[in-house]
């Protein structure tokens, strides 16, 4: 039996984490993201209440880890500025791609309304994008087309990352619904670039 003392022993911390990390998944995939609660995920990692709080606030801020534990606003894109649609496609599979990792199960039971880290985590916040997430750094990305002239000046950069971030949800939702056969990499490129297409200067 795991410490159960509230604080984990020195040289256990990385170990007690990665269990708790680990019991969410299972959860999640034996019962779905409603089931994740802080004493369910305890009483998976044998891990005392106090240990959870350690490391994370609540259930919502563990959640939020799948969707944070990649920093966007440093991570290198290798598709040039100019071709802006498949950079974005590019930013976006890296989340993307970190999803399909999990498994199906999770990808079906962690992407649904029930999950409110994920719905703020998409969201925004007056208006705004938090910093560090993926639509921060679409928003950046974009704006830096518009500024080098890829991008018509009229276009409302914000309005475009919400509307592609509303077709990177749909991508994944039609992967879900088809129990992972759909190919969601070139969909996603396609329906992006399609999109953008509208606003590109040429």
């Amino acid at each position: 039996m795991s410490n159960r003392s509230g604080r984990p022993a020195k040289g256990s911390e990385k170990n007690s984490k990665e269990n708790i990390i680990e019991s969410t998944i299972a959860i999640i995939k034996e019962q779905g993201s409603e089931a994740v609660t802080v004493r369910n995920v305890c009483a998976k990692a044998e891990l005392s209440i106090g240990t959870f709080y350690h490391y994370f606030r609540d259930k919502d801020d563990l959640l939020m880890y799948f969707l944070s534990e990649i920093q966007f606003e440093n991570c290198e894109l290798t598709v040039d500025l100019s071709k802006i649609s498949d950079r974005i496609c590019e930013l976006y599979m890296k989340l993307i791609n970190r999803y399909m990792e999990l498994g199906l199960d999770f990808m079906k039971s962690f992407y649904s309304t029930g999950n409110r880290s994920l719905s703020a985590y998409m969201g925004e916040i007056d208006g705004s994008f938090a910093p560090g997430t993926v639509m921060a750094r679409s928003e950046k990305e974009l704006t830096d087309a518009k500024n080098k002239g890829y991008i018509k000046k009229n276009a409302d950069i914000h309005m475009l990352c919400t509307d592609i971030c509303t077709i990177v949800k749909g991508c994944v939702f039609e992967w879900c619904l088809n129990d992972g056969k759909t190919d969601i990499e070139p969909a996603l490129y396609r329906i992006v670039d399609n999109y953008l297409s509208v606003f590109h200067n040429t």
